[in-house]
């Protein structure tokens, strides 16, 4: 064949962010997705030993127009390691070693799959130190099965009190400081507000307005008031603090708010993504100072129908600052409470009214509602876990989440019917693996769902409510959903059943809020040219991805520390039994959540039946069944079970199954 006669295909090559699976096999998301919008699979041969989050060089070995299955390709080169620095507790190894290695770090970051060996130190070191490593070596295929680095910081000592959840935080690359230019340009911001700040802004320091929250809440960034109108219909006015004022684009405090994008809550600490000086104080809804805030005003008639809602920058000056417990209270009619706030309690009477209203409107379009009680891990003064209580919202707290929903939502409209570029909460249906399970494990059980729309979900969940399987099959349901996410585009919310959605209530704690209001003010000012327009729809889109990284950054934080101190508080009550709930089942064993939420594992091995017995998974029908006595333990079951073991730092409690018999139930 001649040389000009033959064709030579050049593949496609892309840079992007690689993703790891468990398993081995990865995908990776372009990072300019203008001609590859979908992920490509990296299968497990493929990887180059690459790193979640690593940027690396793919080679496409087959189009999604060549597959079935969706594009694939092969990793060439990583470009950059998303992880160079870590942090860890240091484990020395002894004398004896010959290794030419001073010990090991042991990590809460999952992304680092290998053993982290310590070839050198800058500083002194003792046993157990939570230490923060250089990474100058990563595992390949060629030369090198781990990590190596240099220890670069010793953060804290063995004992030292709430090391153990500064470990995690500075593991997760979550700062506690802010940087000096930050705090400089905190510092600077007034502590009252002016009369030129109040120009240009509707008046609501007459308003009757009142905060809701915790009563252990510093940043108040939410008031409401509630009233009737001579027509009959509602008037809710949800007030914002108005914190794109004070946080102007492109200033230090806006790049470090983005780069956090939010707060993180755990166990006994905030970690805020504004300093406090404005979280706690100028941006705080305070008691009966006043405040600047973006207010959207909403008429609403009898069905929960929004009529009209005006969005505007607003003055407000509250009335109280009141709790959820105390608001409870005054819906519950006590008259203790009902003297104290007597400004409010009309007010708080239309409120909760008005609730009830928007529940039953979003209950009817196919809202997807979880009530799942929320635990608090309580301290005490050495960070020691000494209780975890169970707090069930009440219908303030319920009340407060239907008036945010609604703004939310306003707020959304008003970008969609004007047609302007802004960032969006979004939900997609439920995953199809995960909801087919659900489907044939609910039939097993005799209910039926025909469908993920939103009616069949409706219909689903009125019946299994107060059935004894209620509480497995909503965590599965649960467990089935999609993640929420933030994007420039508005592909509607499926579990809100809301075709237009964004987060415009919370701008002290998430990025996109602030980002709202910014946005707000910028449409409110002036007609927005193409040259803007365009501009924008490059802008959003970053911001939207690093808002849902740092989002997930921080519910996985959350969940370690969450589990490290139940893990803790288990370890006192070693041999000690409990009654749980069957909430997980797996080849390996089965999950049981005990009443004051803690989740621990009994291993197949651990199961108690007659003599003779061992035990299988079934994961057709989703249960474990003995061999001999065919006793079955199925999701949503009660179990009886004994603590055998903790370990703190992996968050894992061990169960022994108990079997319950007269003599010793």
């Amino acid at each position: 064949m001649k040389l000009a006669d033959s064709v030579v295909v050049k593949k496609e090559k892309i840079t992007g962010t690689f993703r790891a699976n468990a398993k081995g096999f990865g995908f990776v998301s372009p990072l300019d997705a203008t001609n590859r919008k979908q992920d490509v699979f990296i299968g497990m041969k493929n990887t180059l030993d690459a790193l979640d989050g690593d940027e690396v060089l793919v080679e496409i070995l087959h189009t999604a127009e060549q597959s079935k299955k969706g594009a694939d390709g092969k990793v060439l080169k990583i470009t950059k390691h998303a992880t160079v620095d870590t942090v860890g507790t240091f484990i020395p190894f002894s004398k004896e070693d010959n290794s030419g290695l001073l010990g090991q770090v042991l990590l809460y970051n999952d992304k680092i799959t290998s053993a982290l060996y310590i070839t050198h130190s800058d500083a002194a070191l003792l046993p157990n130190d939570v230490v923060r490593v250089h990474i100058d070596q990563y595992p390949n295929k060629k030369d090198a099965k781990s990590f190596r680095g240099i220890i670069t910081e010793v953060i804290g000592h063995q004992g030292d009190v709430g090391l153990d959840i500064l470990e995690v935080l500075c593991a997760m690359g979550i700062p506690e400081q802010f940087p000096d230019e930050v705090m400089e340009q905190a510092n600077a911001i007034a502590d009252e507000i002016s009369a030129d700040e109040r120009q240009g802004r509707v008046d609501y320091r007459d308003e009757i307005t009142y905060t809701i929250d915790g009563a252990d809440s510093k940043d108040l960034d939410d008031a409401i008031h509630v009233k009737k109108l001579a027509n009959g219909n509602f008037e809710l006015g949800v007030h914002i603090a108005d914190v794109s004022h004070y946080v102007t684009e492109g200033s230090p405090l806006d790049e470090e708010a983005l780069s956090r994008a939010t707060s993180v809550y755990v166990a006994d600490r905030v970690v805020p993504m504004l300093p406090e000086r404005l979280s706690n104080g100028i941006c705080s809804l305070n008691e009966g100072v006043e405040r600047l805030t973006q207010s959207c005003v909403m008429e609403i008639n009898a069905k929960g129908k929004i009529l009209s809602a005006k969005i505007n920058p607003s003055v407000i000056k509250t009335t109280y600052r009141m709790t959820y417990d105390a608001v409870n209270q005054m819906i519950d009619k006590e008259e203790a409470a009902l003297s104290e706030f007597s400004k409010i309690k009309t007010s708080v009477e239309i409120a909760t009214e008005l609730h009830e209203v928007l529940y039953q409107m979003r209950s009817e379009r196919g809202a997807i509602e979880f009530d799942d009680a929320e635990s608090k891990i309580i301290l005490d003064e050495k960070g020691i876990p000494v209780d975890i209580v169970k707090r069930e919202r009440g219908t303030a707290e319920r009340m407060i989440e239907s008036f945010m929903l609604a703004a939310n939502e306003s707020v959304a409209h008003y970008f969609i019917s004007h047609k302007l570029p802004a960032i969006y909460r979004v939900h997609d249906e439920p995953k199809k693996e995960a909801f087919a399970k659900l489907m044939a494990f609910a039939g097993d059980l005799g209910y039926s769902i025909s469908s993920s729309s939103h009616q069949a979900l409706e219909y689903f969940m009125e019946s299994i409510q107060d059935t004894p399987e209620e509480a497995v099959l909503s965590t599965m349901l649960l467990h089935s959903m999609s993640t929420a996410v933030y994007s420039e585009e508005n592909t509607h919310h499926f579990g809100l059943a809301a075709p237009d959605y964004t987060h415009f209530t919370s701008p002290i704690r998430r990025y996109p809020d602030l980002l709202v209001h910014r946005l707000l003010h910028f449409y409110a000012d002036h007609q927005l040219t193409n040259e803007e327009k365009t501009e924008l729809e490059a802008k959003i889109p970053p911001i939207a991805k690093q808002s849902s990284d740092m989002e997930r950054r921080e519910v996985v934080t959350e969940r370690i520390v969450d589990a490290m101190k139940k893990a803790e508080y288990m370890t006192q009550f070693i041999g000690d039994s409990f009654y749980g709930t069957i909430n997980g089942i797996q080849k390996f064993g089965i999950f049981v959540q005990l009443e004051n939420s803690v989740e621990g594992l009994i291993r197949l091995n651990l199961l108690k039946g007659e003599v003779g017995d061992h035990f299988d998974f079934d994961e057709e029908q989703q249960m474990v069944i003995a061999s001999k006595s065919k006793t079955t333990f199925k999701m949503g079951q009660p179990i009886k079970v004994k603590v055998i073991a903790t370990n703190k730092r992996k968050g894992a409690v061990d169960f022994e199954h108990v079997l319950v018999t007269s003599d010793n139930d």
